[in-house]
C-alpha cells in the first residue's frame, strides 16, 4: 500500500466574506459571535455539528457552572449572565432564588451563582439570540485549512455539505475548543500532559422525571492530585486530538454508558435512556501558547490589559482576571482565541475551561474583533471601554 497519493490541485470558489469568522459554536464560540455582531461587524459562524453548545449542549454537560466568588459576589456579567439565562428561559431550570432579586453578599455566600438546564432547550434559545444578532450560522462545516500571507489569515478553506470552499475574513475567532484553527494558522500551541478520562454522561428517564447520570467526570490537576481522587471508570487517558482515538473513545463511552443501564435494569429500577452526549467528552486537548500564559496561582493579580473576570468554579474565593495576551500569540495578527483555546498552564485550564468563563473570554474575542483585526496592536482602551459599556468587570477592585 502506498504511504501517500497526490491528490490535485483544485480551484477553491471564495463562497463568502466576513468581517469576523468564529470557527466552533460551543459557548466561547456562541459568545464571539454575539458580540460581534451587536456590534455592527458580518459575522459567520462554522460548526461541525447541528446544535450550538458544543459540550454544554451536545456533551450533556449541562451544568452552568458559578457567575459568582462564592462569597456572595457576582464575578461574570454581560453575556455570560445572559446565556446562563437564556438557558432555563423555556423551563428545564432556574435561576437560584436568592440570585433572582437584590440580596446581599452575606445572603448569597452559601448559594452560589449557578444551574442545571436542559441541554436542548439551551441550545435553540442560544441558536435564536445569534440569528437574532444577525450570526450567519453554517451548520455541518469544519475548518480544514487557512490562506495566510504576512501574518494575517486571509481565507479561511471549509468544508461541508456543499463541498470544499473559502470564506475571506479581516479576523478569525479560534473557539473550536481544540485550538483547530490555531494549529492549522502555524501558532504556537501547547497539549494538555495528562490526557483526559473517560465520561459517559447520559439522561434517563426515572421515576417520571428525567435524571442525569454522571459516569466519569473531568480529571483534577497533576499537582492537586491524591489517591482519593483517583475514581476512574477506565485507567486510559486520551488525547483527544487523534480521529481513532475520538473513535474509540466514544465506543467506550457506549459501553459503560450500557453496563450502567443494564445494572438498573438488574436491580429492578426504572430508568430508560433518554439522551446520550453526540460528542466525545473530552474537555482538554490543545491550547494556544499565547502572549501571556495564567496560572492558577495568580488569582486577584491586577492585568492592566484585563477584559473580564473568572472565580474558581471548585471552590469559594478565588477570583481571576483575563489578560488579553492570554487571547493571542504574535505570529498570526489577526486570529484570537476564547474558551477552551486561550493561553493558561494546566491547573488554569481546569479553571477556565467552563461555561462561564468561555462566556467572558468569548465576549472578549468578539468585542475585540469589533475594534480591529491586528491584535498585536489593537486599541486595548477601546476594546476594554466597549466591554465595560456592556456591563463586564475587569478588574477585581471593580466588585469588592
Amino acid at each position: 500500500m502506498e504511504n501517500f497519493i497526490v491528490e490535485p490541485q483544485k480551484q477553491i470558489p471564495v463562497a463568502d466574506t466576513c468581517d469576523v469568522l468564529v470557527a466552533g459554536g460551543g459557548v466561547a464560540g456562541v459568545a464571539a459571535a454575539l458580540a460581534a455582531a451587536r456590534r455592527g461587524k458580518r459575522v459567520v459562524l462554522c460548526e461541525q455539528q447541528y446544535i450550538v453548545g458544543g459540550l454544554a449542549t451536545a456533551g450533556l454537560i449541562a451544568i452552568y457552572l458559578p457567575l459568582c466568588d462564592g462569597r456572595g459576589r457576582q464575578v461574570s456579567f454581560s453575556v455570560a449572565e445572559e446565556l446562563l439565562r437564556l438557558s432555563v428561559c423555556e423551563g428545564g431550570g432556574e435561576v437560584p432564588a436568592l440570585w433572582q432579586e437584590p440580596h446581599t453578599p452575606e445572603e448569597r455566600a452559601h448559594c452560589r451563582f449557578k444551574l442545571e438546564y436542559n441541554p436542548q432547550l439551551a441550545a435553540i434559545a442560544w441558536e435564536q439570540a445569534m440569528t437574532a444578532a444577525g450570526v450567519r450560522i453554517l451548520y455541518g462545516t469544519s475548518v480544514c485549512a487557512i490562506d495566510q500571507a504576512d501574518g494575517m489569515i486571509r481565507h479561511v478553506i471549509v468544508e461541508n455539505k456543499s463541498g470544499r470552499s473559502a470564506i475571506a475574513v479581516k479576523s478569525v475567532i479560534d473557539a473550536t475548543g481544540d485550538a483547530d484553527v490555531t494549529a492549522l494558522s502555524g501558532e504556537e500551541t501547547a497539549r494538555f500532559g495528562q490526557g483526559n478520562v473517560l465520561a459517559a454522561w447520559y439522561y434517563s428517564f426515572t421515576g417520571g422525571k428525567p435524571r442525569m447520570h454522571m459516569l466519569g467526570f473531568s480529571d483534577i490537576p497533576d499537582k492537586y492530585k491524591t489517591k482519593e481522587t483517583e475514581n476512574l471508570l477506565s485507567p486510559r487517558r486520551f488525547g483527544g486530538l487523534d480521529a481513532e482515538e475520538r473513535s474509540e473513545m466514544v465506543l467506550a463511552s457506549h459501553k459503560t454508558l450500557l453496563e450502567d443501564y443494564r445494572r438498573f435494569r438488574e436491580k429492578g429500577d426504572e430508568a430508560l435512556p433518554m439522551t446520550i452526549a453526540t460528542i466525545p467528552q473530552v474537555r482538554m486537548t490543545r491550547r494556544l501558547a499565547g502572549d501571556y500564559t495564567l496560572d492558577d496561582t495568580e488569582s486577584f493579580t491586577r492585568f492592566e490589559d484585563s477584559v473580564g473576570l473568572i472565580s474558581d468554579w471548585r471552590k469559594p474565593g478565588p477570583v481571576y482576571e483575563v489578560p488579553f495576551g492570554t487571547l493571542h500569540g504574535s505570529r498570526v495578527k489577526n486570529l484570537l482565541t476564547a474558551g477552551r483555546c486561550i493561553s493558561v498552564t494546566d491547573a488554569m485550564w481546569d479553571i477556565s475551561r467552563v461555561i462561564p468563563c468561555c462566556a467572558v473570554t468569548g465576549e472578549a474575542a468578539g468585542v475585540a474583533a469589533s475594534v480591529g483585526s491586528d491584535f498585536t496592536q489593537i486599541n486595548l482602551a477601546a476594546v476594554q471601554d466597549a466591554l465595560r459599556q456592556n456591563g463586564v468587570a475587569l478588574h477585581t477592585d471593580e466588585i469588592f
